[in-house]
Parts: structure tokens; sequence; C-alpha cells
């Protein structure tokens, strides 16, 4: 069973062509200033704001299921707030090891 079929070779093959192609694409047109800093600050928001929102859902459910109302959303909440910080932290320190 360590034969691979010769169709998905060929598909390997060509994904690994495209990507290649992409690459030198990429190359010649490299992303401005703004561009990244329009990336980085949409994915810092949507990074906060995520967690505060799942977590704020994961509060709600279990404020329903276990009928403690507002305790568990409140404590989701924060829970979330922290996760969206802790997840915009690694981002940053993956940025900066980028950069060196």
């Amino acid at each position: 069973m360590d034969k691979i079929p010769e169709d998905i070779k060929l598909i390997d093959e060509r994904i690994k062509k495209l990507k290649a192609k992409e690459a030198k694409a990429r190359k010649d047109k490299p992303e401005s200033q703004f561009a990244h800093a329009t990336k980085t600050g949409f994915r810092v928001g949507t990074e906060l704001v995520s967690g505060v929102i799942v977590g704020a859902a994961f509060g709600y459910i279990l404020d329903k299921i276990l009928d403690t109302r507002p305790l568990l959303l409140i404590i989701f909440l924060f829970f979330g707030g922290i996760a969206g910080f802790l997840n915009v932290y690694r981002f940053v320190k993956s940025e900066e090891t980028n950069k060196e």
C-alpha cells in the first residue's frame, strides 16, 4: 500500500508548479506598507472580537443549560477577552520574529 496512484502524483506535481508560479509572481510585486498595515489591523481586530464573541456564546449556552443566567456569560466573556488578547500577543510575537 506504499504506492501512490499516478493521478495523485500528477496532481501533486501540478500543485507544486502552481505554488512556484505564485511565489514568483509575488516576488515581482512586493506588498506595500499600507496593505501590510491594513492586513495586520484587520487580523488584530478579528482576533479580539472573535475571542469575545466565542466566550460570550459559550457562557450564554451554559447559562441556558445550567440556569445560572448572567454569571457564566460574564465569566466566559472575560475569558474570551483574555483569549483574544493572547491570540493578538502570539500574532505580534510571530510578526516580530518574521521581521528578524
